[in-house]
């Protein structure tokens, strides 16, 4: 996964992010979908993402990847 500096972060829209109204879970491309994907699963396995918020979080990814 490539880096995102915090410049271009913030330069993104809501929509860009898995959770838009935390600005968490960014996904400017496949390979951060791919990452927050892989990240939303460690957090609801830790019990700190409900089950709405992971699936949020998949579909977005989905759409991006091309899965969905």
């Amino acid at each position: 996964m490539a880096h995102l500096p915090a410049e271009q972060r913030n330069a993104l829209p809501a929509s860009a992010f898995g959770l838009p109204h935390n600005r968490t879970y960014p996904m400017p491309d496949a390979s951060h979908a791919r990452n927050a994907k892989a990240r939303a699963a460690e957090e609801f396995n830790l019990g700190n993402l409900s089950a709405a918020e992971k699936a949020q979080i998949d579909r977005m990814a989905d759409k991006i990847i091309g899965g969905g």
